[in-house]
C-alpha cells in the first residue's frame, strides 16, 4: 500500500503513527514493544498517520481495540491495516473484485468457429428430396405436378391459419381456404388467368360466409385475415400453374425454381461468409447487403443461362433481366414473410421439414416470384 494514497503527511511534532498531535514527546505504553530505531530516526516523520474509518458503526477512531496492533503479536495476527478487513466487509462485492485495469494486458478472446445456424446435412437431404419428387412429376404428368401445387398449398394454409390463432386469436376458416386455395390452382391450370380470378372470388366469398356461422366477435379480423390468406398463398401459386400451360410450360416452371433456390443459396451463401452491413436489421438481423448482391449475382448468371438454353426463343441478356427480377422479388418475398413472423413473435412457420422449419418457409420467396416470373416470360416469348 502506498503512503501517497493516505493524503497529506503529519504536521511536525507528531513521531509516527502513534505520536503526540502537540509538541511533547511519545508517552511509552505499558506493555507494548518498545518503538526500535526506525520510528526514533528523522525518517519516521515521513510515516503517514493510521486513517479513520469513517461511517463503521461501534469503530473508535484511535485509541481503541482496532488500534491496539501497536504489539508484535497483533502485527503479526491479521491484516496489517484493520480498516482494510472493515472495507473489505463493507464494501459490495462487485467492488472488492475491481475490474482489471485498462492499461493491463487483456487475454485473447478464443476464436470461435462461424456456424451457419441451421442443420445443413438435413436442409440439403429435405431438399434434394423435395427436388426429386418435384422434377420427376413436373415432367412426367403435368397433373401430377399441379397436384403437388395444390397440397402444399394447402399444407401452406393450414400453418398460416394455425399460427395466426395461436399468436393472435384470429380464426381464419380454414375450410373455405383449404377447398378454394386447391380449386384456384386447378382452376388457372384449366381455365387460365380468368379461372384463377373466378376462383379467388368465390374463395373469399365462401370465407365471408363461413364465419358467418360463429359469433359475430371478431368477424372483421378473422375474414379479414382469411382473404388475405386467400391471396398470399393459393392465389400466387396459381401463375406457377399458368406458366405450366405453355407449350414449354415445364421448362418455365423450372427456370422459375432454379432461380429462386439459386437466389436463395447466393444470398445465403455470400452473406453468411462476406456479411458485414445489415440489409434490414428491424425485420430479419441475419440478411446483409452483401447477401442481396450475391443473390442478384447469382441469379442473373442462372436467368442468363437458362433462358439461352432452355426457354424457347429466350436469349441470355432476357435472362440478366429476369435473375435481377427474381433476386429482388425473392428477396422481398422473404422479408415479408419475416415481418409476419415477427409480428407473431414465431421463427419458423411449422416444423414438417427438418432443416427448414415449414412449408410456408420455403414457399415465402417463391410466392411473390411466380407472378413476376410469368409476366416476364410473357413479355419476352410470349404466353403459348
Amino acid at each position: 500500500m502506498s503512503d501517497s494514497s493516505w493524503g497529506a503527511p503529519p504536521a511536525a511534532g507528531q513521531a509516527g503513527y502513534w505520536g503526540p498531535t502537540g509538541g511533547g514527546p511519545a508517552q511509552p505504553v505499558p506493555g507494548a514493544v518498545p518503538a526500535g530505531p526506525a520510528y526514533d530516526a528523522p525518517e519516521a516523520q515521513q510515516t503517514r498517520p493510521m486513517p479513520i474509518v469513517p461511517g463503521v458503526p461501534g469503530v473508535p477512531a484511535y485509541g481503541g481495540d482496532q488500534d491496539d496492533d501497536r504489539g508484535a503479536a497483533r502485527l503479526m495476527s491479521g491484516p496489517l491495516f484493520r480498516d482494510e478487513t472493515l472495507q473489505a466487509r463493507e464494501l459490495p462485492a462487485e467492488k472488492q473484485n475491481p475490474e482489471p485495469m485498462p492499461d493491463a494486458p487483456q487475454p485473447a478472446p478464443a476464436p470461435q468457429k462461424k456456424s451457419a445456424g441451421r442443420d445443413l446435412s438435413a436442409a440439403i437431404g429435405v431438399g434434394v428430396g423435395l427436388g426429386v419428387v418435384i422434377v420427376a412429376s413436373l415432367f412426367i404428368v403435368k397433373a401430377v405436378f399441379v397436384g403437388v401445387v395444390a397440397v402444399a398449398v394447402v399444407v401452406g394454409l393450414w400453418e398460416l391459419t394455425s399460427r395466426l390463432q395461436e399468436r393472435k386469436g384470429i380464426k381464419a376458416p380454414l375450410v373455405p381456404l383449404a377447398l378454394g386455395g386447391a380449386a384456384m390452382v386447378v382452376a388457372g391450370y384449366v381455365r387460365g388467368v380468368e379461372g384463377a380470378w373466378v376462383a379467388m372470388a368465390l374463395t373469399a366469398l365462401a370465407t365471408l360466409v363461413w364465419r358467418m356461422t360463429e359469433p359475430p366477435e371478431g368477424y372483421l379480423k378473422d375474414v379479414t385475415a382469411g382473404v388475405f390468406a386467400a391471396f398470399y398463398v393459393p392465389f400466387l401459386a396459381t401463375f406457377v400453374a399458368l406458366m405450366l400451360t405453355a407449350d414449354d410450360g415445364p421448362w418455365r416452371v423450372l427456370t422459375f425454381l432454379l432461380l429462386t433456390v439459386v437466389s436463395d443459396t447466393g444470398a445465403y451463401a455470400v452473406g453468411w461468409r462476406f456479411g458485414r452491413h445489415k440489409l434490414a436489421p428491424r425485420i430479419s438481423p441475419g440478411k446483409t447487403r452483401e447477401g442481396l448482391m450475391g443473390a442478384v449475382l447469382f441469379a442473373m448468371v442462372a436467368g442468363a443461362l437458362c433462358m439461352q438454353f432452355l426457354i424457347d426463343d429466350g436469349s441470355w441478356w432476357q435472362g440478366l433481366v429476369l435473375g435481377l427480377a427474381v433476386a429482388a422479388s425473392a428477396t422481398l418475398g422473404d422479408l415479408g414473410e419475416s415481418m409476419i413472423k415477427r409480428d407473431l413473435g414465431i421463427k419458423d412457420m411449422g416444423t414438417l421439414l427438418p432443416g427448414h422449419g415449414g412449408i410456408m418457409d420455403r414457399l415465402d420467396s417463391l410466392l411473390p416470384t411466380a407472378p413476376v416470373v410469368w409476366l416476364l416470360m410473357v413479355v419476352f416469348v410470349g404466353s403459348a
